[in-house]
């Protein structure tokens, strides 16, 4: 995403915008799936600058469920004998699309509403100190929803990609 073409941006990159009064800033916040098991911290929101609205939810990923996924076989960096698969160090984070979740106020929990554990688990994860790619963003969400009818619509390298269910902020 390093590039003109860029449309991505944490909110942090963004010193002109401010999330709206009317929602809550999540920053911070853990996160649990829907069975109340913790799959990490939010560290940042993920803002599409053209469309104006958060689409991701950038979460640093509970240190449990990376030990939980060590012995798994994910689709990840392969070590040099190939025999098994590693995620590189510092590869912590993935993104959840914004309308996959509820935000509780009171307790200042969000929960992932239909993503379980395991799922979590075996999504693939990126290095916070560099940006995802589209194809990125297409592999996390046909992990979250792999009998979705999305993938049909996920093509698009343009913003039309945010318009689906996933996407629809609160």
């Amino acid at each position: 995403m390093e590039n003109k073409d860029r449309n991505l941006y944490r909110l942090d990159e963004l010193s002109d915008y401010k999330i709206a009064s009317n929602y809550s800033d999540v920053r911070g916040w853990k996160i649990v799936d829907a069975d109340n098991r913790t799959i990490g911290k939010i560290d940042n929101l993920w803002v599409n600058k053209d469309m104006q609205r958060v689409v991701y939810l950038d979460v640093n990923v509970d240190k449990g469920l990376i030990e939980d996924s060590r012995n798994e076989v994910h689709d990840v960096i392969a070590n040099d004998n190939a025999r098994e698969f590693v995620y590189k160090d510092g590869d912590s984070h993935i993104i959840i699309p914004i309308g996959s979740v509820s935000i509780n106020k009171d307790t200042k929990i969000v929960m992932a509403n239909s993503i379980g554990y395991n799922t979590f688990r075996k999504t693939s994860r990126y290095n916070a100190q560099h940006n995802f790619d589209r194809e990125y963003e297409r592999r996390v969400l046909d992990s979250y929803y792999p009998d979705s009818e999305s993938r049909l619509r996920s093509e698009s390298d343009d913003d039309s990609f945010y318009n689906r269910r996933e996407f629809d902020g609160h």
